[in-house]
């Protein structure tokens, strides 16, 4: 007997296959329409909306009731409307090079550039407006009809009254009409970052810092294990007895153990409090931003390992460079981050060896702020507080264990520092 099978076709009929093909091309024709749309849409300004919707609503009316004065009006906005338009047909394809002298500069100097634009088509390009975006402001630049090969050259010079990081550019080609009706923008370049530094001064004498290490200077807390020989002790119970001078034992006749003088590794660390409440105003934040970046330039001259923090964040401190860029980007902190002593706190979290901190506040931190902050440091560890506080004279007290000094001028911090290190 023989048995036959039917197999049943799993293949789609053709006809499904080309349906599938037209949506994907009606779709893919579909999106570029709109996407030519939205950027015919992008040129036109709201006054050329309004004027349109005017000229449409004035043919509506006109039409029906046989008002040729209002009818003649829409027509006078359409042929408006046309002309301004014409202005956007031309390239703009300029080949845009924008360059900064210095990309950092002090608080109070001028930042110094040039926009260089050149025409390295085989047409002219017509007049055209450059709009150089500069932090929240921005610059306009009319340049002149181009022939091929033609370049042109605008200069210009950034004030900086303040500190922080702007961001110059992206430079935009726009064309429009005298009008303002239509405008079209393309971009030719990208931004470059300014670093405004806050001012800070150079001091010499005496070092910040303790240099604990093995070519540094020895601490005053003693050990049993490390690299700085101090004395001979007798044994004590727990004594590592790797640690015996067998020699001296045996001329002594009694158990003899070395013992040092602890040399830990120099870590600077400058705490800088971003609280809005523990500054009178902003010019007093300022001011321990220059403090914090005076100080820990003269660490890094003393070849110094310097960590900088603020609450919630540590910001790069390796060299001075990078040291000065992380303060031209701190702004003031929220309330909820904490004040000094919060920061402190984390000091001593994630930084428990360390040999110098130094914290940086305001002037309305209060004295048992300043003393929980101090006592949350590491132990061991030498405490020097900073106080901004603008217009006060130069000077030096004690909580607990940490040297506060109290600084109104920038100029003040080496006469400051000077009665601390003495």
């Amino acid at each position: 007997m023989t048995t036959t099978a039917q197999v049943r076709g799993t293949d789609r009929p053709a006809g499904s296959d080309r349906e599938a093909g037209w949506r994907d091309i009606a779709a893919l024709v579909l999106a570029r329409i709109g996407a030519r749309l939205r950027l015919i849409a992008s040129a036109v300004r709201p006054l050329a909306w309004v004027l349109g919707a005017i000229a449409l609503g004035s043919l509506v009316i006109a039409l029906p009731l046989g008002w040729l004065e209002v009818a003649v009006i829409a027509v006078v906005i359409a042929v408006v409307l046309i002309l301004c338009a014409l202005f956007l047909i031309g390239r703009t394809a300029y080949d845009v090079s924008l360059d900064l002298a210095r990309t950092r500069v002090v608080v109070g100097e001028r930042a110094v550039g040039a926009l260089t634009l050149a025409n390295r088509g085989s047409r002219a390009i017509l007049p055209s407006r450059v709009v150089l975006p500069v932090g929240a402001g921005r610059g306009e630049f009319g340049i002149k009809r181009l022939a091929p090969g033609e370049e042109a050259e605008e200069l210009f010079a950034i004030p900086t009254h303040r500190r922080g990081v702007v961001s110059v550019g992206p430079v935009s080609v726009v064309r429009g009409d005298p009008l303002g009706l239509f405008e079209r923008a393309h971009r030719r370049d990208d931004p470059i970052d300014l670093f405004v530094h806050p001012r800070t001064i150079v001091f010499d004498g005496q070092s910040l810092g303790f240099l604990r290490d093995l070519e540094g200077l020895p601490a005053s807390d003693l050990s049993r294990d490390d690299v700085s020989f101090h004395a001979l002790n007798e044994y004590q119970p727990g004594d590592d007895l790797r640690r015996v001078h067998w020699r001296s034992s045996a001329r002594t006749g009694v158990l003899m153990v070395r013992q040092y003088e602890e040399t830990r590794r120099s870590h600077f660390v400058i705490g800088l409090s971003r609280a809005a409440n523990e500054y009178a105003e902003p010019d007093e934040f300022e001011l321990a931003i220059s403090l914090a970046g005076s100080v820990g330039l003269r660490a890094i001259r003393d070849s110094q390992h310097v960590d900088l923090r603020v609450q919630g964040r540590a910001l790069p401190s390796g060299t001075g460079k990078q040291l000065l860029d992380s303060l031209a980007g701190v702004e003031e902190g929220r309330a909820k981050e904490g004040g000094l002593a919060t920061l402190a706190g984390t000091v001593a979290a994630h930084m428990p060896l360390s040999s110098v901190v130094v914290l940086v506040g305001g002037s309305r931190t209060s004295p048992e702020e300043l003393r929980a902050a101090c006592a949350r440091l590491p132990f061991g560890s030498r405490v020097l507080a900073i106080v901004a506080d603008l217009g006060e004279a130069p000077s030096l007290r004690r909580i607990g264990e940490a040297d506060v000094i109290t600084v109104g001028a920038l100029e003040q911090l080496p006469l400051a520092l000077g009665k601390v290190l003495a």
